[in-house]
């Protein structure tokens, strides 16, 4: 694997660009053979406007049928484009893609990033929604795009209780699935759960980052306990025991949703992430 590099290649300048998407019909984030994915489709677009090969860095790369509302990518493009006497009209960038892309992939702002921002490695922290409609609630066409059914009613209170438990910085590999030479050490800073106007029972779930499918087994083991499938003590002992959560109660992608990540101020881009590329250096 090549490694990441934090600052433009000379003669490059590097753009931040905020997207959302309906991740239904997306195999992922990440490029796959014969899969239609998020990087695949905003590559070839972004080819298509700067008129030559691009590669993306994504600040949270979701599993296959997630969605985000507030997601970010870099991408390094010539500083010039290939034509005489000419300059990007990066405002306008925005519109032109939007042209190009699919309508369940939208483009919110195109801009020059801020000298050191790196979308996976300066951001400081991810935060996800996860909805359920539970008690066997009727669930409207529109909504069975994100939010998962569930058939029990569940008891927030017991899943607040429980879910607190879980704050800090601890290794989830219970609820992390494998990857080859990748830490399961996580700071979760949120995990609360609470009722929407409409009834269904919600989570946000914050971290400084997030291992793979780490948010629905903690929801799903969540839930075991809310509707008193199991004792509190039993998602502590997962935890504290990092004996893996059994993949039937990892919940459905469709419930979650990426709905923000945070930066640093400017300033502190670079440094942010030189710490985090030294860190995964270290993991790899």
């Amino acid at each position: 694997m090549a490694k990441p590099t934090l600052f433009p290649e000379s003669g490059f300048r590097r753009l931040k660009i905020e997207l959302s998407y309906d991740g239904t019909n997306f195999a992922g984030w990440a490029k796959q053979p014969d899969q239609r994915t998020l990087q695949q489709d905003l590559e070839e677009a972004l080819a298509m406007v700067a008129h030559g090969p691009v590669n993306t860095v994504v600040a949270g790369r979701t599993d296959a049928g997630v969605h985000a509302t507030k997601q970010f990518i870099h991408v390094d493009i010539p500083e010039k484009p290939p034509f005489p006497d000419k300059d990007w009209n990066i405002p306008n960038w925005e519109y032109r893609l939007n042209r190009i892309l699919s309508e369940d992939i939208r483009i919110h702002s195109a801009e020059y990033a801020p000298e050191g921002f790196h979308a996976r490695f300066s951001a400081s922290a991810r935060h996800y929604t996860y909805k359920i409609a539970d008690g066997l609630m009727t669930l409207p066409p529109l909504s069975r795009f994100d939010v998962a059914p569930w058939y029990r009613h569940l008891d927030e209170k017991v899943m607040n209780e429980i879910s607190s438990k879980m704050l800090g910085e601890h290794d989830f590999k219970a609820f992390c699935k494998f990857r080859e030479g990748g830490t399961t050490i996580r700071t979760l800073t949120k995990f609360h759960w609470y009722r929407l106007p409409n009834g269904y029972l919600a989570a946000d779930v914050s971290a400084d980052a997030f291992c793979y499918s780490m948010v629905r087994n903690l929801v799903g083991a969540a839930v075991c306990i809310g509707e008193g499938r199991f004792p509190q003590e039993w998602m502590v002992d997962l935890l504290e025991n990092k004996e893996r959560v059994s993949d039937s109660y990892v919940f459905p992608a469709r419930g979650l949703t990426l709905v923000g990540v945070d930066y640093p101020a400017d300033e502190l881009l670079a440094e942010k992430a030189a710490q985090s590329m030294a860190r995964r250096m270290d993991e790899d």
